[in-house]
């Protein structure tokens, strides 16, 4: 199933591979049973090799030492860094383009080179547990004075704070009447972890529920200038949208391998497993579904890539975490069921990616928000427009 991809493309899709099945995939198993963790000699292992091969630079713009490399090839690469469960592919940090468009030459050298080099990691606090999805309507605020903003808020799901040092933290700002980020250092005085609840995925990185009171961060912490509001915001969620769907489109193909494999060397009946029809269709409409997935994925990275209308790219973006992430889900069903008891046992990775893939129609913006994003866009602009 090739997609045809540029020499460049194919390159590291290949380092991508090779890294994943050397360096990560052994280790899935022990992972899940020890609460998603690997030992601390792995786990730098994994991500000095990971570093080393250029991985947190690949979004970096060569003007700052990073690698550039087209969203294209990004997207090669996280397809196949999705193969591995446990989000083991997780161990770097990623420093994003839309950061150095944002940030001030005083904040990419404090917070954003150090996410490229290895030496600092992040954390997304934007979602709270009212508006959910609905990120335009926060209730977090930064009240500006003559120190700089207090901030003040409770935020939900703040994915690996438990292994970061600093906040990307959203809120709306009263006297201006609009919403703006902020550069939060997690050691700053009134932010206190309220919870931190299990989830039905066993990652290394948490997700718990942070208060943030009376939090005072200078003037020089605050993201872009007036008037960017929610724009840097939504730069981010076009790209964890796309990358969601390289990731789910990794997954699925592994999936379905292992699947096929196992159908392959089932015997029913006296028969290998894989020639009863019912399995026939069900491997079938999976492979199909991986092909439009990969199709849309790669499409929609091209169109990054060639500098497409951000209003048209942002429903291309939504309409590939939708699709993608609800087609994963349906595959990775559908590999539990060939795969039958041994399919719901936890060393088995249907088991893994079907508890796993389930929180990509759920985060980045719900599948029901994606709907309203490209509902929305068909009305204002048309189809031929979309």
């Amino acid at each position: 199933m090739e997609i045809k991809l540029s020499d460049q493309a194919k390159k590291w899709q290949k380092i991508a591979r090779e890294y994943a099945d050397k360096y990560l995939q052994p280790h899935e198993i022990e992972a899940e049973l020890n609460n998603g963790e690997l030992s601390r000699e792995l786990t730098l292992r994994n991500k000095k090799k990971a570093i080393d091969l250029g991985f947190t630079a690949i979004d970096v713009p060569q003007s700052y030492g990073g690698l550039g490399l087209s969203m294209v090839e990004q997207v090669a690469i996280w397809e196949q860094l999705g193969r591995v469960t446990n989000a083991l592919s997780w161990c770097f940090p990623e420093a994003q383009s839309w950061m150095f468009d944002a940030c001030s030459e005083e904040q990419i050298k404090e917070y954003i080179l150090p996410l490229m080099e290895g030496k600092r990691k992040d954390c997304y606090a934007i979602t709270e547990s009212g508006s959910g999805s609905d990120v335009a309507n926060l209730e977090s605020t930064a009240r500006k004075t003559d120190e700089g903003y207090v901030l003040n808020g409770e935020k939900w799901y703040v994915t690996s704070a438990n292994l970061a040092d600093y906040f990307w933290f959203q809120a709306y700002i009263p006297e201006e009447d609009e919403d703006a980020l902020f550069l939060v250092n997690k050691d700053k005085e009134g932010i206190q972890m309220i919870a931190s609840p299990l989830f039905s995925h066993t990652y290394a990185a948490h997700h718990p529920t942070y208060k943030f009171e009376n939090v005072l961060v200078e003037h020089n912490h605050r993201v872009g200038k007036p008037g960017d509001g929610m724009s840097f915001t939504h730069s981010w969620f076009r790209h964890e949208r796309l990358m969601i769907g390289a990731r789910s489109c990794g997954a699925a193909a592994r999936l379905i391998e292992e699947a096929k494999q196992f159908a392959e060397e089932r015997i029913v009946d006296g028969k290998p497993l894989i020639e009863k029809q019912i399995i026939q269709f069900m491997l079938a409409e999976s492979a199909t579904e991986l092909w439009a997935s990969r199709l849309m994925t790669f499409e929609a990275a091209k169109a990054d890539d060639d500098d497409m209308d951000v209003k048209v790219l942002h429903n291309r973006c939504s309409m590939v975490k939708l699709y993608v992430s609800e087609a994963a889900n349906r595959i990775a069903d559908r590999a539990l069921q060939i795969f039958g008891g041994r399919g719901y046992m936890r060393e088995n990775v249907a088991e893994r990616f079907f508890r796993e893939l389930r929180c990509d129609r759920i985060w980045e913006g719900t599948s029901e928000i994606q709907k309203l994003i490209i509902a929305r866009a068909l009305q204002k602009r048309g189809l031929d427009e979309m």
